[in-house]
């Protein structure tokens, strides 16, 4: 469960999990003062940590030397089509074969975030 309060201070809220806290906050284009990350970094975060985590955890237990594991993601709308798109580039600073290389993208893709994302969501509002 993840809770958010925002009060008066245009757009500043307060996310809490757990015993963990971060600040969501739009950017000054958008009437917030950039405080925090705005609600789309926060989706994009979400993958990009889990398909960090997810990666670490596949090389770690192959022994494989990756290196520092760095995850870029943006995300697009495609308006003509009614759809996003999300933008995911992976790098590695240690030494990986072709083999190696094509097993972590297809590990990338197993990350619990990426799967969700890759399905029908639906989410149910109540008062």
């Amino acid at each position: 469960m993840v809770k958010a309060i925002i009060e008066k201070d245009h757009y500043l809220t307060r996310l809490f999990a757990g015993n963990n806290q971060l600040v969501a906050d739009e950017d000054v284009n958008n009437g917030g003062k950039e405080k925090g990350f705005a609600p789309m970094q926060l989706l994009a975060a979400s993958l990009a940590s889990c398909t960090s985590i997810t990666l670490r955890m596949y090389a770690d237990r192959k022994q494989w030397d990756t290196g520092t594991i760095e995850v870029n993601v943006s995300i697009e709308k495609e308006l003509h089509i009614e759809a996003s798109r999300f933008e995911r580039k992976i790098s590695f600073s240690g030494a990986l074969n072709e083999e190696q290389l094509e097993k972590l993208l297809e590990i990338a893709n197993h990350c619990p975030v990426h799967k969700l994302l890759t399905k029908t969501i639906l989410i149910n509002t109540l008062i």
